[in-house]
């Protein structure tokens, strides 16, 4: 037997559950349509990953996560090459990086002592090119020294993009937020912290710049040397004891003859003041005067008579005898 009042709640619940069931719909559908949007979009990089020339092909990487196919390691070598022409073997090493898609760095170029050309060179290459660019420079000479080192970034590369993806949706954010403010004090606020976060953006893409420099380009560092290049572990010889010893009695000579140049002028200048000195001044000075001999009341001393010479006394011996 139905009552009075229970028809209106039944109807009131009904009604409750309708606008709810309303709202449910509302939301699935805007999430259907966001859901749907988001699909296609997805699937439409899917394809054009999936197709030839597409974003896969120009190796571009699309949003999100990146993907490494590889590696990322950095590559760098050097060598120590005697050769007889320098500038030669010079041209060469740079024709073998131009032609392998690479470009020549820094340059050094100085001469010893007995003449002798020696060179460095800084060669970037790229990293698949490597080992065919070092086998070319090898070539150009005799090989005295290589050293080739490679460093695994890989972890640094990763670490790197998801820094870069977190930051860039924290600037966004922050422009979201830059335009709903309406108080002066939050929008300079809101500014402060977007020019951090900008630099740190920033910093952030020019560690991935070098990052990204040093791992597609190897680094090459090329010696040419024109004189016989000394390898570590050979002993010096008697050949090369005599040449020290020779070089170190011409530098002693050298230093010599500087050391007799640097004192000739005050040589010379002591010479003329002893001439002048004898020539000019002593002989303007007055003579000294003889003494006087002494005198007594009965008259002047007798001066001592100067004993006789040996040989006259000698001689006067030997004409006593005759006589």
């Amino acid at each position: 037997m139905r009552t009075p009042h229970t028809t209106p709640r039944r109807r009131a619940l009904a009604g409750v559950l309708l606008a709810a069931s309303l709202a449910l719909a509302g939301c699935s559908g805007a999430d259907d349509m966001g859901g749907g949007s988001s699909k296609a979009a997805a699937g439409e990089d899917a394809a054009r990953a999936g197709a030839p020339g597409g974003a896969a092909d120009d190796g571009k990487a699309t949003r999100g996560t990146p993907r490494l196919t590889q590696n990322a390691i950095i590559r760098t070598a050097s060598l120590t090459v005697e050769v007889k022409d320098v500038p030669k073997a010079l041209a060469k090493a740079r024709t073998t990086a131009e032609d392998a898609g690479g470009y020549v760095g820094n340059e050094t170029t100085s001469r010893d002592a007995d003449g002798h050309e020696h060179t460095k060179v800084v060669l970037r290459v790229p990293t698949e090119k490597y080992d065919e660019v070092l086998s070319g420079l090898q070539g150009t000479g005799r090989l005295v020294e290589r050293t080739a080192r490679a460093t695994d970034v890989t972890d640094q590369v990763v670490d790197v993009d998801s820094r870069i993806t977190s930051q860039r949706a924290s600037v966004d954010r922050i422009r979201a937020l830059m335009d709903k403010a309406t108080k002066l004090s939050d929008v300079v606020a809101l500014e402060g912290e977007l020019s951090t976060r900008q630099a740190d953006l920033e910093a952030l893409l020019a560690r991935q710049e070098s990052l990204k420099d040093r791992t597609s380009l190897a680094t090459v560092t090329l010696s040419l040397s024109q004189a016989p290049v000394r390898e570590a572990d050979d002993a010096p010889g008697f050949t090369d004891a005599l040449a020290g010893g020779w070089h170190a009695f011409v530098s002693l000579l050298r230093w010599i003859a500087l050391a007799l140049g640097a004192a000739l002028p005050f040589a010379a200048l002591a010479a003329l003041l002893v001439v002048l000195w004898l020539r000019v001044v002593r002989a303007r000075l007055p003579r000294r005067a003889e003494p006087a001999p002494a005198t007594t009341a009965l008259g002047p001393l007798p001066s001592a008579r100067p004993a006789p010479d040996s040989a006259e006394a000698a001689g006067e011996a030997g004409d006593e005898n005759r006589d």
